[in-house]
């Protein structure tokens, strides 16, 4: 699409605004003039964002949902409520996620189903029920990951639901194009945010491996989520198609790109290494 894409006076919807790059979303997404749908599962932290916005954007709407995407039948609530409560939308985010640690064999079913759940089932419910409201000028963005670009070892649930959620974004974008609706795939980093902590563990993993592998985790997530919401929202703007954040994206893109087959054994031997440092090195 050529047309820019106008921010005032638009309804953005919004998943996973709390923490992270979505409460950074939101934020300039008020400072450009869109009126808010707000939603994540943690009240306590939602709630003193939205209250920020309010008080520095008095002349935006700001409206709040708690719900928890990994429950089916509360996605399709909060689709038919936002729908019901906002029959025209300008912009719907998919940015909400949750990540797992551990091989295949150290987790559950259930976990792997709650991964894939909240980070691909919810973004299609909800881009679905939603589409009645998107016309002609609006936009969708779907959040995937670096890990929806390439696949190391301790994350399978993680990529197979970025992975999904690249395809639908890419499908979608053919799809929507004749109806004049723009989207954009992320592919984020190492993004500094709350997802280390709140990742899953697989039930399997042994004790002893838990808290390094999560500092490990931690360390790696450097970039800064102000900078990540920026250039997102700077990719809505001009239509973008595809957007990867920091190097620690473009890179792994890069290898993949040059090498499908063999970028494998690469990531593998990094991971591995990575893996086996102190914790001390990783702090």
């Amino acid at each position: 699409m050529s047309s820019p894409y106008r921010f005032a006076g638009q309804t953005a919807v919004l998943t996973g605004a709390a923490s992270g790059i979505g409460e950074h979303l939101a934020y300039g997404l008020a400072e450009r003039g869109s009126d808010l749908v707000l939603v994540d599962i943690d009240e306590a932290r939602l709630k003193p964002v939205a209250d920020r916005i309010r008080g520095s954007h008095p002349g935006i709407t700001v409206t709040t949902v708690i719900a928890d995407l990994a429950d089916r039948s509360a996605v399709e609530g909060l689709g038919a409520r936002i729908l019901a409560e906002h029959p025209a939308i300008g912009l719907l985010i998919n940015n909400a996620g949750i990540a797992l640690g551990g091989r295949f064999d150290q987790v559950s079913v259930e976990q792997f189903e709650t991964v894939m759940n909240v980070n691909f089932r919810a973004p299609m419910l909800l881009t679905h029920a939603l589409l009645p409201a998107l016309s002609s000028g609006s936009h969708l963005v779907n959040v995937s990951s670096l890990f929806g670009l390439i696949a190391p070892p301790g994350q399978s649930a993680y990529s197979a639901s970025k992975f999904a959620l690249r395809g639908l974004s890419e499908a979608l974008r053919a799809e929507l194009a004749e109806n004049g609706i723009g989207v954009t795939t992320v592919h984020p980093g190492g993004i500094r945010t709350r997802i280390a902590e709140s990742a899953l563990v697989g039930i399997s993993v042994p004790e002893s491996e838990i808290e390094p592998n999560r500092k490990l985790f931690a360390a790696l997530l450097s970039y800064p989520a102000d900078k990540a919401a920026a250039l997102i929202l700077r990719a809505v703007a001009k239509r973008q198609a595809r957007l990867l954040i920091s190097s620690s994206a473009k890179a792994p893109d890069i290898l993949a790109r040059l090498f499908p087959v063999g970028h494998a054994r690469i990531v593998r031997a990094l991971t591995t290494a990575s893996a086996s440092r102190s914790p001390a090195v990783t702090r």
